[in-house]
């Protein structure tokens, strides 16, 4: 590489960020940061129907929301603005007349009803779709006078003999039979361009020099590599990515997984975890080390290092990966991206939250290392927030308190011991091991005291410490809840 790459990510504003295009979009981006390049975001908005501002919007935030930044783009500007392709349809029309004027493209005025009857029987008989090449010997004259007549008419792309050559950093050298390309349609019969004559217009005056994308563009490639050469262009270099596979070694599917970048955001997903995972779908650091942070991502990646099968997803190892940022970030940050969603469950106000963060903290602390995700937290908090003489109580749990004889009557003998100890701030060391000592005292098993009062402060068989509990609950609300919970298993 003899100069810094020009790489660009070109979603179309139709759907939902693919994690396979987001995917993409940080191969380019870590491509272009590691070799002091430039980034570009270019929007290919040109299917009018479909895109909407809604879809870009989210688009953008999602790269954002995964740490990626560019360095020209809609929102930008920069020097070869603009970066809507729908904005640059006088360009795309001053090249295809150009095509058109020096005759590697000519007019088709084949009718649509045609076309898909010459498709239907070279199905029948076995053959590929091809266009039959009808139009491409009119004379200029001919052409031009049909056209002046108003007879509608498509640009087609005229394809030369022989074969097309190109260089991808992914699978090599790469040759296709030019007698497998189909004169293929530049403009349309409405005057709007196509996208393979509009991605390559706008990467050449951009500049672009390196396109990295998915393994589906391969058969795109040599169509665009001929539309290189008829304008006298550079070809620039080209990495095709292994397609991302479900379990079932298929394309990716909402059959196999979740498809789309936002979901992920929804479920909680940690954004550096997504990074990770998703350049581990065809690309890997070393031979053995699975976690590696953005900056590793950024030092050390090549298209040249990219696999050529496709990349298993495996949701279970995508979650097990989540758990592990959370865990190993720093509590502050997993409190501010767990908050959203206590909130979004009408557990906490936003006021509350702000009011009480450490409290928060404390709560997520307890639980960080049962959740994966931070979406999980809500459920597993919300007994802190029901009704003390309402608590659920888990079957599982109520089970575990009914074994040892006494519950009640344990609990309640514990209250007594333990009411004047319970002042704020609770010191749960302490606590703990008095407890013990009390259990001891009284010829009980830890089980026989630590059981019933697990139940009755969480209504779970298992979870956190339930001194923590003890903590987070406060003096008041604990000795509300055993009392509670010592009527309760009186009752039962």
């Amino acid at each position: 590489m003899t100069q810094p790459p020009r790489v660009r990510f070109a979603p179309s504003p139709t759907g939902s960020l693919h994690i396979g295009g987001a995917r993409t979009a940080l191969f380019n981006w870590a491509w272009a940061r590691r070799n002091g390049g430039t980034f570009l975001l270019r929007v290919e908005d040109t299917d009018r129907e479909r895109s909407t501002q809604a879809f870009e919007d989210a688009i953008l935030d999602g790269l954002k929301w995964l740490g990626i930044d560019w360095d020209e783009g809609p929102d930008l500007g920069g020097p070869f603005a603009p970066y809507r392709q729908s904005e640059r349809l006088e360009r795309h029309r001053e090249l295809a007349a150009k095509l058109l004027e020096e005759g590697a493209s000519y007019r088709c005025f084949c009718s649509s009803e045609r076309i898909t009857k010459l498709r239907d029987e070279q199905r029948a008989s076995g053959q590929n779709p091809a266009y039959d090449k009808t139009c491409r010997g009119l004379e200029r004259a001919v052409s031009e006078a049909r056209a002046a007549a108003g007879e509608p008419f498509v640009q087609r792309f005229r394809v030369p003999e022989g074969s097309t050559t190109f260089a991808d950093d992914v699978r090599g050298t790469v040759t296709f039979p030019n007698a497998d390309v189909d004169d293929w349609i530049m403009v349309r019969a409405d005057d709007t361009p196509t996208y393979n004559f509009v991605v390559v217009c706008d990467d050449a005056d951009m500049q672009v020099t390196h396109v990295l994308r998915g393994d589906d563009h391969l058969t795109n490639t040599p169509k665009q590599v001929l539309l290189y050469r008829a304008l006298g262009l550079e070809v620039p270099g080209f990495a095709h990515l292994p397609l991302m596979l479900g379990k079932d070694g298929k394309k990716l599917s909402k059959r196999t997984g979740d498809t789309a970048l936002q979901d992920y955001r929804d479920k909680g997903y940690p954004p550096e975890a997504v990074v990770n995972f998703l350049c581990l779908q065809g690309w890997a650091l070393d031979d053995h080390t699975e976690i590696f942070s953005t900056d590793e991502l950024v030092a050390n990646f090549s298209p040249k290092d990219v696999g050529k099968s496709g990349a298993s997803f495996d949701p279970e190892k995508f979650l097990w990966m989540a758990g592990e940022y959370l865990r190993n970030d720093s509590l502050e940050r997993v409190t501010h991206r767990c908050a959203p969603f206590v909130v979004a469950a009408g557990l906490m106000t936003v006021a509350e939250v702000e009011e009480r963060k450490d409290w928060l903290a404390e709560a997520v602390a307890s639980e960080r290392e049962r959740i994966h995700l931070y979406s999980e937290l809500p459920a597993r908090i919300a007994y802190l927030f029901e009704d003390d003489a309402e608590l659920t109580w888990q079957d599982a749990a109520l089970k575990n308190a009914n074994k040892h004889a006494g519950a009640a009557d344990t609990l309640a003998s514990y209250l007594a011991w333990l009411r004047p100890r319970l002042v704020a701030p609770l010191d749960k060391d302490a606590l703990r091991v008095s407890s013990r000592e009390w259990a001891a005292e009284h010829s009980l098993k830890i089980p026989a005291l630590f059981q019933p009062l697990r139940l009755v402060l969480t209504g779970a068989a298992g979870g956190p410490d339930f001194f923590d509990v003890m903590s987070l609950l406060g003096p008041e609300r604990c000795a509300a809840r055993i009392e509670a919970g010592i009527a309760r298993l009186g009752a039962g």
